[in-house]
């Protein structure tokens, strides 16, 4: 079985600008870290190589820099990294992002399993997921708590959603979008950490695509436009309130009518 998991490096804190004319995260200067999501679902494919033979191959799109997001994957046991690079690819939203996802992935060959974490921590959409398995036509769920088994023909999994938990059996191939907290990353090996730095990392840009029209990808591939960014407005005042739980509940109340009266 070939997996394919989709990584993505990430800022790894909160604090960041946003360029006003193109709605695009400013990252200059921020430390980048992998999305922890994403680590979850490096994880599911590793416990599923722990069940039946499988080739797991990481897929991170992004700059130069992202191939640390491989290195780490390397580290846990990962089997190839793809570093999917181009200044073409810069800007993208969701539609962008996950028809490069599909186009680079489609590059290195066919995957029965394709594994994705839930969402990112700096778009927070949760919707590349969903939007790479519409490209590559296969079924998919989303929110899987757990894998309960791996077929050459199909994977029974556990889906948890806001009001309810269910069992299903998808046929391969198919997509899944993992849940954290349920696949808890492994520590990297020392000796894969030490290895990682040796292997080697394909690099894919836009000539090595099947689509080369540059106007899918992108900015320019983007179908969402920012109209306006702007910061939530910053209070100077932080009253402090003290007594029992109903007067401190009264004072709030006061302060809030008062603001919004002015």
């Amino acid at each position: 079985m070939k997996i394919a998991v989709c990584m993505k490096q990430v800022p790894a804190e909160s604090r960041g600008l946003m360029d006003e004319k193109t709605g695009v995260i400013m990252r200059a200067g921020l430390k980048p870290e992998v999305n922890c999501y994403d680590l979850s679902a490096l994880e599911a494919a590793l416990r599923i190589r722990e069940s039946i033979p499988a080739e797991i191959h990481a897929f991170s799109m992004g700059p130069l820099q992202a191939a640390d997001v491989l290195r780490t994957a390397f580290s846990m046991g990962a089997d190839a990294g793809f570093l999917i690079s181009d200044p073409a690819f810069s800007g993208a939203d969701v539609l962008a992002t996950s028809y490069t996802l599909y186009r680079a992935i489609e590059t290195a060959g066919e995957y029965e399993l394709i594994l994705c974490g839930r969402q990112t921590t700096d778009g927070d959409t949760a919707q590349v997921s969903g939007a790479l398995a519409q490209w590559f036509n296969i079924p998919h769920a989303n929110w899987v708590s757990g894998i309960e088994k791996v077929t050459k023909m199909s994977v029974t999994v556990e889906q948890k959603t806001e009001y309810e938990q269910m069992r299903m059996q998808l046929p391969l191939p198919c997509l899944l979008s993992v849940a954290r907290d349920e696949f808890l990353p492994r520590l990297p090996s020392l000796r894969l950490k030490m290895a990682a730095g040796k292997k080697s990392i394909t690099s894919v840009g836009l000539n090595d695509l099947s689509d080369r029209d540059m106007s899918h990808y992108g900015l320019y591939g983007s179908a969402t436009r920012v109209k306006k960014i702007y910061p939530p407005p910053r209070t100077q005042r932080r009253p402090l309130f003290s007594g029992t739980a109903e007067d401190c509940a009264e004072m709030i109340l006061g302060a809030v009518r008062d603001e919004v009266t002015g």
